[in-house]
C-alpha cells in the first residue's frame, strides 16, 4: 500500500470541478511541471504546451482516481514523461536547442558581470543536457532537479534502483565531459 498522499485532498476538491481547487492545483504543481518538461524538451514554448495538456488531463481524470494505486505526483511526473517523449519522437532530426532554465532566475541584486557569468554557466549546463541520451537526461531530471528519491525515480522510469545509478553514473560522465569540452570545470557533477 502506498504511504498517504499528500495531494489526495486537493485531487478529490479538483475532481468535484471545484474551480478554487483547481488554482490551487495549479499553483502547486506548475512550477515543478514547467521545469520538467522545459528540461526534457529544451524549449519553453513546448514545455508550457506539455504543461496545459498535462493539466487537462488532471482535470480529466481527477474523479476517477483511486487513492493507495499509486502517488499522485508520481502519476503526474510519468504524464509530463509521456507527453515530453512524445514530442522528442517527433522532432527526431530536428537539432536541439540548449535547456532553458526557469527554476534559476537571475538575482537582480548581482552585478551585471556576475549575471552573465551565471547566465552563461547555465546556458553551457543546459546545453550539455540537452545533448544526453533522452533516459540519462530523463534519470538527471528526476534526481537533480525534480529532486525524486531514486526508489521513486526508478520507478517511474520503469527501471530497477541499480539501473537508474547506472543510468545517473553515465548521465554525470557524459555532462562532465561534455562541460570540460566547453573549458568549464566549475559545472561538474
Amino acid at each position: 500500500m502506498i504511504e498517504e498522499d499528500p495531494d489526495a485532498d486537493l485531487l478529490a476538491r479538483v475532481g468535484e470541478h471545484d474551480p478554487h481547487a483547481v488554482r490551487e492545483m495549479v499553483t502547486r504543481k506548475l512550477p515543478r511541471v514547467l521545469a520538467m518538461a522545459t528540461r526534457m524538451l529544451g524549449d519553453r514554448a513546448e514545455a508550457e504546451d506539455v504543461a496545459q495538456e498535462t493539466f487537462v488531463r488532471i482535470w480529466k481524470q481527477a474523479s476517477r482516481w483511486k487513492v493507495g494505486n499509486a502517488r499522485f505526483d508520481t502519476w503526474m511526473h510519468r504524464v509530463v514523461l509521456n507527453l515530453c517523449y512524445d514530442r522528442l519522437r517527433g522532432q527526431r532530426g530536428q537539432r536541439e536547442e540548449p535547456v532553458e532554465d526557469v527554476a534559476d532566475a537571475v538575482d537582480p541584486a548581482k552585478r551585471p558581470d556576475e549575471q552573465f557569468d551565471e547566465r552563461s554557466r547555465g546556458d553551457r549546463v543546459g546545453a550539455a543536457l540537452a545533448r544526453l541520451p533522452a533516459r540519462q537526461r530523463e534519470a538527471l531530471v528526476l534526481h537533480y532537479y525534480q529532486e525524486l528519491s531514486n526508489e521513486d525515480a526508478a520507478a517511474l522510469m520503469g527501471v530497477s534502483i541499480e539501473a537508474l545509478e547506472s543510468l545517473l553514473a553515465r548521465a554525470r560522465r557524459n555532462m562532465r565531459a561534455s562541460l570540460i569540452g566547453q573549458g568549464d570545470t566549475k559545472d561538474m557533477l
